[in-house]
């Protein structure tokens, strides 16, 4: 059995319109046609590693709803194990999408049940936490039960992956417990704001910026520039996109997280893991949907070899 993967995070459904441009403020314009998809960063990253064939435990909240059964159905279909996530009253988490032709979008996250994972709750998967062999999170949970989850990953010696989206500004406390922080250009931007008070977006430099704090190695996800890695893990090392024709972006850096997380429970080294994961991105982004973008293994070892 493959090294256990926990994703601790958000749990959504995906109310997407696909549109033929963004509107302004103020505008109403007609959409070209309308989808729900399970998603949620957690959630993704969660089916994109099981999906593979990771062996993943989900640990979040759904709430008292229609949603809730669809969420937890997609969950199961995926190969994640779900026993760590609990129904609580109240709505789940949604998010609503917009998506043009060009594969672009705009997402507005509404947490609803995910506010309710708070930091005493990790208690109740301690041992599943201690038994990992990488702990993944994200932004769309309570901060300080993530603050909670690195301080637990570093008591346990377990490596602790943080996808910093939603973007907001981190404390330098957190930070220092991330072994491997994988944000995307906006994200890194607002990181060094309130880092530096420099937002400009250079690959090196931003890098050991974010190095400078105590992470240990950093991702920079440059969408259909690649990715910028960085760190004590591997060399610094830059590494392109797979090229391929863009429907919907939406889940990409999901999709990649994903990804980065099963090379490594499959025995990947850091760059090798990267290369993966980025293939794996590649073919979420030929498909529309969250998670139903996320790619099986042999769709992604085409994308290698092709």
């Amino acid at each position: 059995m493959k090294k256990k993967i926990v994703v601790v995070g958000s749990i959504n459904l995906d109310l997407v319109a696909f549109v033929p441009r963004m509107p302004v403020s103020g505008e109403t314009i007609t959409g070209q046609s309308f989808a729900t998809y399970p998603g949620g960063k957690g959630a993704n990253q969660a089916v994109g590693a099981a999906r593979l064939g990771g062996n993943v435990v989900m640990i979040g909240r759904v709430g008292e709803d229609l949603f809730a059964t669809q969420l937890l159905d997609e969950l199961s279909s995926a190969g994640v194990s779900r026993h760590c996530v609990e129904s609580v009253p109240g709505p789940s988490g949604s998010a609503v999408v917009m998506v043009t032709p060009a594969g672009d979008n705009s997402i507005v996250v509404i947490p609803g049940a995910n506010d309710s994972l708070q930091p005493a709750d990790l208690d109740l998967y301690l041992d599943e936490l201690r038994s990992a062999s990488l702990i993944l999170s994200q932004l769309e949970i309570p901060l300080p039960t993530v603050e909670r989850l690195a301080e637990l990953a570093r008591e346990f010696g377990v490596p602790f992956m943080l996808d910093p989206a939603p973007a907001r500004e981190l404390p330098p406390t957190l930070l220092r417990n991330v072994t491997w922080l994988t944000p995307n250009e906006s994200e890194t931007q607002i990181l060094l704001q309130g880092l530096r008070g420099n937002p400009n977006f250079e690959p090196a430099v931003a890098a050991q910026h974010l190095l400078d704090t105590g992470v240990r190695n950093v991702i920079l996800k440059m969408g259909s520039r690649g990715v910028f890695l960085a760190g004590e893990a591997m060399e610094t090392t830059y590494l392109p996109a797979f090229p391929v024709e863009v429907v919907d972006t939406t889940a990409a850096g999901d999709a990649f997280n994903g990804g980065f997380a099963y090379g490594l429970s499959d025995g990947m080294e850091p760059i090798e893991a990267a290369r993966f994961a980025n293939a794996v991105a590649a073919v979420s982004v030929s498909k529309t949907g969250a998670q139903p973008s996320m790619p099986k293994l042999a769709d992604v070892n085409r994308m290698l070899v092709g």
